[in-house]
């Protein structure tokens, strides 16, 4: 056998059986805490909260929270024009103001224009998926709205609203298991987009959009629902949330 030099260091068996014998005991506590939180049963996806459900719980903070910001919103309005009534200044402001916020998108707006509707797939009589159909390909997920809100700005969309809602350029509506997350409020299928802007050139720009040809594919085969229909008069509401944007100006 060789013989380890003089003055070599020896390994440190002991430090790596002490970190060994902790692992398997940090292990064996987490195992025994699985089984009791479980009662012996396995732990299931459906058992635990899901993110959607906590967003629905939080919806009642956030409506109480809009309600005293709209209210605040309208005592300072008041409190401008009063000022304006006497202050040459704040009169000029509160006009240059006014005249941004059509571009703002904090007024409403009447015209010509689209609707699109987007649902998820109903289950059958027995509440069953269809033949060779995931949960996943039954209902409507962020890529699709997003791809009905690009095209529609695409087309040359002069405003556009989702649900009852302005969508401006901070906007982002976002899918929560099966909901639908925008500017602090929940909602659930049917989703409805309503754009402002020439009829034909937005039905143009929607038939070329590649996320919406393979939504239409799924529609088909899995039954999801797919509906655009054109109006003469059609109103879009003013964005009534906050403007975060620090830097900006109207394009002409």
């Amino acid at each position: 056998m060789e013989q380890r030099p003089p003055g070599a260091r020896r390994p440190r068996f002991g430090f790596w059986s002490v970190a060994v014998l902790v692992v398997c005991l940090v292990a064996g506590l987490l195992l025994a805490t699985t089984r009791e939180v479980s009662h012996g049963n396995e732990i299931r996806a459906a058992d635990s909260t899901r993110l959607s459900d906590l967003v629905r719980r939080a919806q009642v903070d956030v409506d109480r929270a809009a309600d005293a910001r709209d209210d605040l919103a309208d005592r300072v309005q008041r409190l401008q024009e009063d000022a304006a009534g006497t202050d040459s200044r704040v009169a000029e402001v509160l006009a240059e103001s006014g005249d941004l916020a059509a571009a703002a998108g904090l007024t409403p707006l009447t015209g010509p224009g689209i609707v699109v509707t987007l649902t998820d797939a109903p289950r059958d009589a027995d509440g069953k998926y269809p033949s060779g159909a995931s949960p996943d390909d039954l209902v409507v997920h962020q890529q699709d709205v997003q791809s009905v809100l690009n095209a529609l700005w695409a087309g040359g969309a002069e405003a556009i609203a989702m649900q009852d809602q302005r969508i401006v350029n901070t906007s982002a509506p976002r899918c929560i298991g099966n909901t639908l997350l925008l500017h602090g409020r929940t909602y659930s299928p049917p989703y409805v987009v309503t754009a402002i802007g020439d009829p034909a050139r937005l039905a143009a720009t929607l038939a070329n959009e590649p996320g919406i040809k393979m939504f239409k594919q799924y529609a088909v085969r899995y039954g999801l629902g797919y509906t655009q229909q054109e109006s003469d008069r059609l109103t879009v509401p003013a964005y009534t949330g906050q403007l975060h944007t620090e830097y900006a100006q109207p394009v002409a």
